[in-house]
């Protein structure tokens, strides 16, 4: 049997942009997700509790 001739590689601009600006400025530092407040909420805090918090 005959091995797999291997796929010629398509030449990508983007990637070559990219892996030059890896080069001249170095890589991105990674992203750090920042938890929002309002996510933890279970549900929407009523009129009355509303009042009670600006009331103290």
């Amino acid at each position: 049997m005959a091995a797999k001739k291997s796929k010629k590689k398509v030449f990508s601009t983007v990637k070559a942009v990219k892996a030059n600006a890896r080069e001249r400025v170095g890589q991105p530092k990674p992203v750090r997700l920042i938890a929002d407040k309002k996510h933890g909420a279970r549900r929407k805090s009523t009129l009355q509790e509303m009042i009670d918090q600006q009331e103290p």
